[in-house]
């Protein structure tokens, strides 16, 4: 159920079943020359979408871009500030707990995201801790959840690609796209086929050391056969977090 699609009587009669939303979130930057821009976000999106429709889960509008501030030295990156981040998870946790979602479970994409989202959990949770009194526990359960990182599609990441994944425009993840979106495939050389790896500081430090855009990755392998085997997996291992949470 996308949440976008329904109408406001939709949504309560949902949160009479249900109270559980996923929300997911990504970023929208440059994944090397054969990555879509809006890779870290369109990711998550499918695989929740999907996991939404088959089993009835209400499905928020993802927040598509996120803390990408060393991209910016590619056109079409786009970034918010770390404070930003945490103040648009922040507004959108306080806008779907007043409504009475109790377990809001962020599906992640990208993994710069990753310290700014918990630390804007930890502010929810301490405007609880501090402001509401000794006796009042914060009653909205929040969760993160990176869909690269599930049991099933590590294994199958590990299979088919090894040590060429690479770590920033990884083959799963333009696999993936490649099998949502067949029509935006794009057919380009790469080289060196594996990028190197290394560390970076900010956006000019990034395209010094990765001028193509890529970090560790052979790119180049993504297929969208795999990336129809990492869809069915993706949706697998966030059905089983998704369910846990919901049981917490």
């Amino acid at each position: 159920m996308l949440l976008q699609h329904c109408a406001w009587p939709e949504v309560e009669a949902y949160l009479e079943k249900s109270t559980g939303v996923i929300v997911p979130i990504g970023s929208t930057e440059q994944h090397g020359p054969n990555g879509l821009v809006g890779t870290d976000a369109l990711c998550p999106q499918v695989l929740a979408e999907a996991a939404g429709e088959r089993e009835g889960i209400m499905v928020a509008p993802t927040l598509s871009i996120g803390m990408a501030q060393h991209h910016l030295d590619f056109p079409g990156s786009i970034t918010l500030r770390p404070r930003t981040l945490m103040a648009v998870v922040y507004d959108v946790v306080q806008s779907l707990a007043r409504h009475g979602f109790s377990h809001i479970y962020f599906l992640n994409g990208h993994g710069g995201n990753i310290n700014t989202v918990q630390a804007a959990f930890a502010e929810y949770y301490s405007d609880y801790s501090l402001h509401k009194g000794p006796s009042c526990e914060a009653q909205t359960r929040l969760k993160m959840g990176n869909w690269f990182a599930g049991g099933r599609v590590k294994q199958i990441s590990a299979e088919r690609f090894g040590d060429k994944e690479g770590s920033h425009a990884t083959c799963s993840e333009i696999s993936l796209t490649q099998y949502a979106y067949p029509e935006s495939i794009k057919d380009v050389g790469l080289s060196p086929e594996q990028a190197p790896e290394g560390h970076f500081r900010d956006a000019v430090d990034f395209r010094r050391q990765f001028p193509d855009g890529r970090i560790g990755a052979a790119s180049g392998l993504a297929n969208p056969e795999t990336g129809k085997a990492l869809f069915e997996a993706g949706i697998a291992d966030l059905l089983d977090e998704y369910r846990a949470f919901l049981d917490s």
